[in-house]
């Protein structure tokens, strides 16, 4: 089974001929790399029309949990770990896909069987999917959440075997080979939920200006640039990693700062290790980047 970018997942139950399921067992996982850096992803906010089906997408597809449900606001994660808030506001507009805001919020899986796993769930619930790709340095696949917000589930490949042109790392956009993801997780429990140690890895920001944006996030947040697609897209990260941030004006040339009555990304918070003071920041196009002291 090969995908690319362009195509939309398609498989029947006998792709899984053969996979056998073992609810009880435990999977345990190593924290990924992306988490092991001096600043890394830790949760972000969106706003959306309809917070209660947006959250229940999120914990059906994409397997997190709900932690808490007050003031207007749902949190999900992972264990006792949040990943994402949905403020609630019946009021808002819908996102406009031109303007400065959200192109996806990566979820990253610990391994490969775990990403395996996840499409035999995908593909078994008739998930919808807007594309796949083998990155190099990573394999993913991506899809929408019922109010357009772009989601991406991924994993990494071994960090050592990631190719670097001195300080720019070497990414792509190749056919995925699904067959082989799957394969990597015969034997294994059936998908229930995003498994311990999963993680926002990256987001990925529509901008007016990849060019402004790759100056705010080098000379305020401290981020280095790992690579440039032309002027159109850069790729950003601490420690080493592939990318932390990613920001793109494909669909967004131009655009000013982001209507704030309209759905989608509100916030970004990033999680900085060693002492850190707790400050906010505000991209050039109105999103609140929060970089708080990590706490483990």
């Amino acid at each position: 089974m090969q995908i690319n970018r362009r195509t939309v997942l398609a498989a029947s139950a006998s792709l899984f001929g053969g996979l056998t399921a073992a609810r009880s067992e435990k999977i345990m996982t190593e924290t990924p790399f992306a988490a092991t850096t001096p600043t890394h992803i830790g949760r972000i906010g969106i706003v959306a029309r309809d917070a209660r089906s947006v959250a229940d997408f999120y914990k059906r597809v994409v397997g997190l949990r709900e932690l808490r449900n007050a003031g207007g606001v749902i949190t999900l994660g992972v264990g006792e770990r949040p990943l994402l808030e949905i403020e609630q506001s019946a009021a808002i507009q819908p996102d406009d896909p031109r303007a400065a805001g959200l192109y996806h919020t990566a979820f990253l899986l610990p391994s490969r069987a775990d990403l395996g796993r996840w499409i035999r769930h995908a593909v078994q619930n008739r998930v919808q999917l807007t594309g796949a790709a083998d990155h190099l340095v990573s394999e993913a696949l991506y899809l929408n959440d019922p109010e357009g917000n772009g989601i991406e589930i991924y994993a990494d490949r071994d960090p050592t075997n990631w190719n670097w042109d001195g300080d720019r790392v070497r990414m792509a956009n190749s056919a995925l080979d699904g067959d082989g993801i799957v394969a990597a997780s015969m034997g294994l429990p059936d998908w229930d939920g995003a498994p311990d140690n999963s993680l926002i890895g990256h987001v990925h920001l529509r901008v007016g200006d990849a060019r402004a944006a790759q100056e705010f996030w080098n000379d305020r947040i401290g981020f280095d640039t790992v690579l440039e697609y032309g002027p159109q897209a850069v790729f950003l990260s601490t420690g080493g990693y592939h990318h932390h941030i990613g920001a793109n004006s494909w669909q967004s040339r131009g655009a000013g700062p982001r209507d704030k009555d309209r759905t989608g990304l509100q916030w970004v918070e990033l999680l900085k290790k060693g002492p850190a003071v707790d400050e906010t920041f505000v991209d050039p196009w109105g999103t609140e980047i929060r970089q708080v002291a990590a706490t483990a």
